[in-house]
């Protein structure tokens, strides 16, 4: 064996492009339990290469090989990054033909076959948990083993001599969380830059693995139908205290059911107590349980006592009972979910619902009559074309539903183009649907005016939505060009809201546009007497949308962060649009709504200052609703802590 350490290289990609980093979890995780190996820390130089969604193939290649070239490559796979890495790791194999190229992640897992056969440059694939898998591979290296001969390691894949795939017996499921190595409490992960600051868009971490449910259309890392484990409290409360230190506003938990367990609740507990010492964190989220127990209950409870924000999920999916059925879901209490979404709405917590268009089962009716059923509770609907994704009952059992599905351009999902209860045509305007959705009710640009249109006005949720997909078809005006094309476009580029959405917040012009739509085809459908009151409501939605400029254009004296002064509430930066707003309270107004109370005396009108969060350009880019929420305006009572 040489003298220099063997030179180990995770790979990770994250799937936005942002200005901040997103946290390479995965590649933290194999690093700080490898290292945890006496050989392995002695004999090893373990390093996390970690890139932005936005790069180029080339330019990654160059970064990673520019300055020598590893003896192990390992990338961490998923749908998005599949096509890159690959390609990555056969520019490996040209530098370093004796090198190891390692695929790990939910997207290869269990589908060496297919892998092997496109790039049989790839060497191993690690089926299911990595990180003690990945630890034994090291060892295999430095014991000088053949990546054709790892008989003797569970959990992998490889071709033999003879080029014949062997999958060894699966690696039991890690019963003792605590026996993988924190990436954090290890610095395994940094958590400071160059400068000093906490370099990534939230702070990713798991309170445990596993989910007890088996829908058709998941994997979750092969642990669907299975017990849940947890990380040790002890061990999270570290974590989390780690975190306060450095500023993290946001822990978004990698779990599938958080919020079911009573471990939950100690641990939400925790955090508020490290929030009292440290100021941080501000916010959890993270997929909720799609079963809402006392313990759920308890734990809204207690993080809005605390003024602990999330936003409360509920995963639907489809609310169709022979979806649900196809799907596997028809027997989740997640189903009877109206009297929590009324209980949240009028609670006044921000709640926000997912769906999936394009299950097997559900046709365009099915789907907006669930649609709006779900929009009287929830206006914040998230909606997303399905995607048949590997080793789901979906994926190995297409036959059965008829699917007709087409790998992406720049990606490996496999889209679909239609089964038997959805035609081509329905999918296509279907996804012109899904994207004015998702610009105007899930990001949100409008967040108060749902309930009042639909109350006062008579107008249904998806039929705003409706209305705004003809006005892009039809308007001449050219600042709908932009709306226009994305829609279009939307149902063969997944990629077209980013940059449509940053134009909606950054640009005057596209506000008025907005609002010409406003006035020429909405109002004249509602009652005269209600066009005061939502003519009001509309303006605030549009008056609150973060600050933040387009790059590149003229700032405006009206919505430009530039012109705004900073202050800090609580001890975080914000803009002040100074007696900006002369109108009633709409948040105090809708609620009353909601909680069909009396109103009428909240129409008073008041001129009030509006805040909004700096940071707002770190997001936008990437569509990150859970995220993007914070940087709405709020009038000044809205910041009060509770």
């Amino acid at each position: 064996m040489e003298d220099r350490p063997l030179q180990v290289w995770l790979v990770q990609q994250g799937v936005w492009a942002m200005s901040l980093e997103s946290m390479p979890l995965a590649s933290g995780y194999l690093k700080a339990t490898a290292l945890q190996d006496e050989r392995i820390a002695a004999g090893a130089d373990i390093r996390i290469r970690n890139f932005d969604g936005g790069g180029t193939l080339f330019g990654m290649a160059n970064e990673l090989f520019q300055h020598g070239v590893p003896d192990v490559l390992a990338f961490s796979v998923l749908g998005w990054n599949y096509q890159e890495f690959a390609a990555l790791a056969e520019t490996f194999k040209q530098l370093n033909p004796d090198g190891w190229a390692v695929f790990g992640g939910n997207h290869v897992s269990q589908q060496a076959t297919r892998v092997f056969g496109m790039h049989p440059f790839v060497d191993v694939v690690v089926n299911g948990e990595g990180e003690f898998t990945f630890r034994d591979l090291l060892r295999a290296r430095l014991d000088g083993a053949s990546a054709r001969e790892l008989h003797h390691v569970e959990g992998v894949s490889f071709q033999d001599p003879a080029g014949q795939v062997v999958t060894t017996a699966d690696r039991p499921r890690i019963d003792d969380l605590d026996s993988i190595a924190s990436p954090f409490l290890t610095g395994a992960i940094p958590l400071t830059d160059d400068n000093g600051e906490f370099p990534y868009d939230v702070a990713l971490l798991e309170t445990n693995r596993g989910c007890p449910y088996k829908c058709s259309f998941c994997y979750w890392g092969g642990a669907v139908g299975q017990r849940v484990r947890a990380f040790s409290r002890e061990r999270l409360r570290q974590e989390i205290e780690l975190f306060a230190r450095h500023g993290v506003h946001t822990l978004v938990l990698c779990d599938a059911n958080f919020g079911m367990m009573p471990i939950d609740l100690e641990f939400v507990e925790d955090v508020i107590a490290v929030r009292r010492e440290y100021g941080y964190p501000k916010s959890i989220e993270t997929s909720w349980a799609k079963n809402k127990s006392a313990v759920f209950y308890k734990i809204v409870k207690v993080m809005k006592e605390a003024g602990l924000h999330s936003s409360f999920t509920l995963a639907l999916q489809t609310l169709d009972d022979t979806t649900l059925d196809l799907m596997n879901r028809r027997n989740m209490k997640v189903n009877d979910w109206e009297g929590l979404a009324e209980w949240l709405g009028k609670e006044g917590l921000d709640c926000y619902a997912e769906l999936i268009w394009g299950a097997p089962g559900e046709t365009i009716e099915s789907f907006m009559k669930g649609y709006d059923r779900l929009a009287g509770h929830v206006s914040r609907v998230a909606v997303y074309p399905m995607l048949i994704l590997p080793n789901t009952t979906y994926h190995t059992d297409r036959d059965r539903f008829g699917l007709v599905t087409v790998r992406g351009n720049t990606d490996d999902f496999e889209y679909l183009l239609s089964h038997d209860t959805m035609s081509p045509r329905d999918n296509r305007y279907m996804h012109r649907f899904i994207f004015v959705s998702r610009l105007v009710a899930e990001n949100p640009v409008f967040r108060y005016l749902w309930g009042p249109l639909r109350a006062l006005g008579g107008i249904t949720q998806s039929e705003l939505i409706r209305s705004l997909m003809d006005w892009f078809d039809h308007d001449p005006n050219p600042a709908t060009e932009p709306f226009r094309s994305g829609m279009v476009n939307s149902f063969t580029d997944s990629d077209v809201l980013a940059p449509v959405l940053t134009l909606l917040y950054g640009d005057d012009e596209a506000k008025e546009m907005l609002r010409r739509w406003w006035r020429e085809s909405v109002l004249p459908r509602v009652p005269q007497e209600s066009h005061p009151l939502l003519d009001t409501v509309f303006e605030f939605d549009l008056r609150t949308l973060p600050a933040y400029t387009v790059p590149g254009r003229a700032p405006s004296p009206r919505y430009a962060n530039e012109t705004l002064p900073r202050v800090q509430v609580d001890g975080e930066d914000y803009y002040v649009w100074r007696d900006v707003w002369k109108g009633f309270d709409v948040p105090a107004v809708t609620l009353a709504l909601r909680r069909d109370e009396p109103y009428e005396h909240l129409l008073t009108e008041t001129v009030s200052s509006l805040y909004y969060k700096v940071g707002a350009d770190r997001f936008l880019p990437s569509t990150n609703h859970e995220e993007i929420i914070y940087y709405m305006g709020r009038l000044e009572r809205q910041l009060a802590r509770r």
